[in-house]
């Protein structure tokens, strides 16, 4: 004998009831786990980003010293020993110039080259500069020459090539220019040249493997001219050459292309070197490589990390999230008690 009682109108308005409580029950847990979700995801990336930080940073030093090393550097010109060319003079904002090393891996400066090296030890350095003692402001100075935004070291000199190996330098002809092997340069670049009667200087025969550089400035600048009595008859080693100055990226009214003039071509049988433009076309190149050096590295990790996040599932949250997954109670049909 059923001990079941009729179901009338009462039962079914209290079985809606229940089912209205039940799906509004629902409808509370599912707006609170999204959430919940919302808050782990934002977690998460936060998270992510912290655990990525320090690696984005390694790799971008990495990246820079590699750049620097093989690629490009910048350099702040601290002086106005080439001016017009690299605005370097006091009370002005000095260039900030791109150093490229490429135009150099399979051949050697060529007159007209502005070019950055290391002066012989026998030179004195145009600009005096405070090396410091402490490791971490060693750092941060490295890392502003590296940007060419702090002064560079005293032996870095930036100079134009006149002649190189082999050749022989004179000063003057009979309109006060420069000879190589007996041939007048051509120099639109001249800033402020030497009174006629105390330019002179040579003849000097370059050596092999080292090169006769000379300012803009012709009157502000301690060149080849004015180390010509040293043990090196005033020449710096190709050895010694850093890059090729082939850009001035600051200030941004100064942004341009640094070209390299042919002014031996009247010695040349082939007419007008091509070196400048490929110098200028090189010099973007390894700047562009630099910067984007990282992208992959952070997309790849960014993709193993999204990964793994799927695979996990909202199971493998990390405890304490305040958050859990609910089952719904069964639902029954109204005017039917469970036992039917």
């Amino acid at each position: 004998m059923s001990t079941d009682r009729p179901t009338g109108p009462a039962d079914a308005d209290e079985s809606g009831a229940a089912h209205r409580a039940e799906g509004g029950a629902e409808v509370g847990v599912s707006r609170f786990s999204r959430r919940a979700r919302r808050r782990d995801r934002d977690a998460e990336k936060k998270g992510s980003l912290l655990r990525e930080l320090p690696v984005l940073l390694v790799v971008a030093f990495v990246l820079a010293l590699l750049v620097k090393t093989f690629l490009v550097q910048a350099f702040f010109i601290p002086s106005g020993s080439m001016e017009t060319t690299l605005h370097g003079c006091t009370g002005c904002t000095g260039d900030r110039v791109l150093v490229t090393k490429p135009p150099y891996w399979f051949s050697d400066p060529q007159p007209g080259d502005i070019v950055v090296f290391q002066g012989p030890d026998t030179w004195t350095p145009e600009v005096q500069v405070a090396e410091p003692s402490n490791p971490v402001t060693s750092a941060l100075l490295f890392l502003g020459r590296a940007i060419g935004v702090a002064p560079p070291s005293e032996d870095d000199y930036v100079k134009r090539v006149i002649a190189t190996g082999g050749q022989t330098v004179q000063c003057c002809d009979e309109q006060g220019r420069i000879t190589v092997d007996g041939e007048p340069l051509d120099e639109p670049y001249v800033f402020e040249n030497q009174p006629l009667e105390t330019r002179a200087f040579g003849p000097v025969t370059v050596p092999e493997g080292r090169l006769w550089v000379m300012g803009d400035h012709r009157s502000a600048s301690a060149d080849s001219r004015v180390h010509v009595g040293d043990q090196y008859a005033g020449t710096v080693a190709v050895d010694d050459v850093i890059g090729k100055a082939s850009v001035i990226v600051w200030p941004v009214d100064r942004i341009t292309l640094l070209d390299s003039p042919d002014i031996q071509q009247q010695q040349r049988a082939d007419g007008p070197t091509v070196q400048g433009v490929q110098g200028d076309v090189v010099a973007v190149a390894p700047l562009l490589l630099g910067l984007v050096g990282a992208v992959p590295v952070t997309a790849v990790r960014r993709r193993r990390r999204s990964r793994r996040a799927r695979a996990s599932g909202p199971s493998r949250r990390p405890p304490g999230t305040g958050w859990r997954r609910v089952r719904p109670a069964p639902r029954t049909r109204p005017g039917r008690s469970r036992e039917d």
